[in-house]
């Protein structure tokens, strides 16, 4: 079975259904994993997926939802029953959770997709209960990896890749990223030499995915072009990988994801804070 691409419409799921598995990566900063919803009604055979507990590190100086080591998620992934088939994730955030699992996935080479528009747009029947009992993937431990730091930036890279000329785009709200004043940041501001790229301007009123065309166009704005190397970053690593899968659809490189973001760099209160538009 071979996905389409990294993004998969509602038509297509419908059509395939038997051929992948499913993850619910449904989640909010007020709320936190929403099993709850998921309980209340979910796509069929989809698996819940936590954000906190099942992509993440537990939070500390490496930010809210450091990325978990390649074999503490390989564990993960076996223990819900991945890994048999490709994996389409979805939430209910137009892709802002269920981006950071399919980054995940994509990183280890395991196939993977988001649904566009997410839960909204499944217009099929929906179950309802608990998780199901999973059926555990055994894999070999000896394709476990780490992560490629092709793929992600260390805290001390940030900067001095920023000054060599590396585009850094922020993809948290252009008032959090010119730090006004807001409950998730307990610092104010921004990276300096960042760029603010907002996630929500991938996706149209419906939730969905901008064309191709228009999202490169954006992207082109902040100087990517075929040959760019590009840092994204967030709060927490999270909606930034919404930025790298918008960038991928746009037929642009992809990015390398700084993991810890903005909650890890505040951390050390001698790192430099920026704040205004940019």
């Amino acid at each position: 079975m071979t996905l389409p691409g990294p993004l998969v419409s509602v038509d297509w799921l419908a059509q395939h259904l038997d051929d992948v598995d499913l993850a619910d990566v449904r989640w909010s900063v007020d709320e936190g994993a929403k099993l709850s919803d998921y309980r209340d009604g979910h796509l069929p055979k989809a698996v819940f997926v936590d954000l906190d507990a099942d992509l993440s590190d537990p939070p500390g100086d490496r930010g809210r939802h450091p990325l978990p080591s390649t074999a503490q998620f390989q564990a993960t992934l076996e223990r819900l029953g991945l890994g048999r088939h490709p994996v389409v994730c979805y939430d209910d955030a137009s892709g802002a959770t269920a981006a950071r699992m399919w980054w995940m996935l994509d990183a280890v080479g395991h196939p993977a997709a988001v649904l566009d528009g997410g839960l909204a747009a499944w217009t099929g029947a929906l179950e309802q209960g608990d998780p199901p009992t999973a059926r555990p993937v055994e894999t070999d431990p000896s394709t476990h990896q780490d992560w490629d730091p092709g793929r992600i930036v260390a805290v001390d890279e940030v900067l001095g890749l920023i000054d060599g000329g590396t585009a850094a785009l922020d993809a948290r709200s252009s008032e959090r990223f010119a730090g006004n004043p807001n409950p998730v940041d307990p610092v104010l501001g921004h990276i300096p030499g960042a760029s603010s790229r907002p996630w929500t301007e991938n996706v149209d009123s419906s939730g969905r995915l901008r064309p191709a065309e228009e999202l490169r166009r954006q992207f082109e704005s902040f100087g990517l072009d075929d040959s760019s190397v590009w840092i994204a970053s967030c709060g927490s690593g999270v909606t930034a990988c919404h930025n790298l899968l918008a960038a991928r659809m746009a037929g642009l490189p992809d990015g390398r994801l700084y993991a810890g973001s903005w909650s890890e760099w505040i951390r050390d209160p001698s790192r430099p804070v920026a704040t205004g538009d940019e």
